[in-house]
């Protein structure tokens, strides 16, 4: 008896383990690892199962599913709605997650250019009409004395067949909208420039703000105060911070100061000046902006800077810093 199939004696029933429908949604995400499509449909959805573990899958950017019981989707179809966490750390690719009401034997154009398509119960001649070939396997191994019957789940897998250099592929125009969109969830990405910005500035605030404290720690830990008019030193990893406090310099003075001192974060009186060379060498904020005239361009008018736009600046609330104390 094969490995994956136990038979309970005491109802003379058989069992699969792991259970064949798990079997056939590894089957597709196998599929799916083996050749990476972008775009991927499911014929005959029905409670979305299929398609909410496919969303996981990094590689997939638009996913569709088609069924003809609507209300069985419309129960299912919160399960594929964006999470709050999705929204708070937007993934690096697009995807969109669309559910349509309709029969497969019905045809709309909102179902082409898709690069997998997953359905049950296909004829060998849709193989041949659409220029496919096409490999049938399965799931679920029958017992002894039943092998006649063939697996438990039938797989037929349609490859696609490329044209030869120079020859056209001749495809039948789907014009019609047979199909009615019952549900669609469009998820933030940072492909989209709004949660782009949107992450940048709350990563340059977070990282500002961690400058900010480990500053006014060690100045504190050295017994100092802002109002002392004091210059120190202080030695951080993997670059050196310089604190200065001084009520002689003017704004425009301090600010090019602050430029002269391009990785060195420093405090005057109640603000502190974090220059844009710094925050752009945080690891999250490179890799996000990639450049430094992106960070630019997508904290203006979002994080407070210094008038020439050379650094972020931050004010020192002392009072409520004490009393939280």
């Amino acid at each position: 008896m094969d490995t994956n199939l136990q038979k309970d004696d005491l109802r003379g029933t058989i069992k699969f383990i792991p259970p064949l429908y798990k079997q056939r949604y590894q089957f597709i995400k196998d599929l799916v690892i083996k050749y990476k499509p972008k775009k991927v449909a499911d014929l005959g959805c029905a409670d979305c199962t299929l398609l909410w573990m496919l969303k996981f899958c990094k590689c997939i950017e638009v996913l569709a599913g088609l069924d003809i019981r609507e209300n069985v989707m419309k129960e299912k179809m919160h399960m594929l709605s964006p999470l709050p966490a999705d929204y708070l750390q937007p993934s690096e690719r697009s995807l969109t997650v669309t559910l349509h009401h309709g029969s497969v034997a019905h045809k709309d154009s909102c179902m082409l250019g898709f690069d997998l398509v997953t359905c049950i119960e296909l004829a060998i001649d849709a193989a041949t009409r659409y220029d496919y070939t096409v490999e049938f396997t399965g799931l679920g191994t029958p017992p002894p004395g039943s092998e006649d019957v063939g697996f438990c789940t039938q797989i037929g897998v349609f490859v696609r067949k490329y044209p030869k250099s120079g020859e056209t592929v001749n495809s039948e125009k789907h014009t019609e909208h047979a199909y009615k969109t019952v549900f669609k969830a469009v998820y933030p990405s940072l492909k989209d420039e709004k949660y782009l910005q949107n992450a940048v500035v709350s990563e340059v605030i977070f990282g500002a703000d961690i400058i900010k404290r480990r500053l006014l720690g060690d100045f504190k830990s050295e017994g100092k105060a802002p109002s002392d008019g004091l210059e120190m030193e202080l030695k951080f990893q993997p670059c050196k911070y310089f604190m200065r406090c001084s009520k002689n310099l003017s704004l425009a003075e301090t600010e090019k100061l602050a430029a002269e001192r391009s990785m060195e974060p420093f405090i005057d009186e109640n603000t502190v000046y974090i220059p844009l060379a710094k925050i752009f060498s945080i690891p999250k904020v490179n890799q996000l902006c990639g450049t430094f005239e992106k960070l630019s361009k997508l904290i203006a008018g979002k994080v407070a800077l210094s008038n020439d736009g050379s650094a972020v600046i931050v004010t020192i609330e002392y009072e409520n810093e004490e009393q939280e104390n």
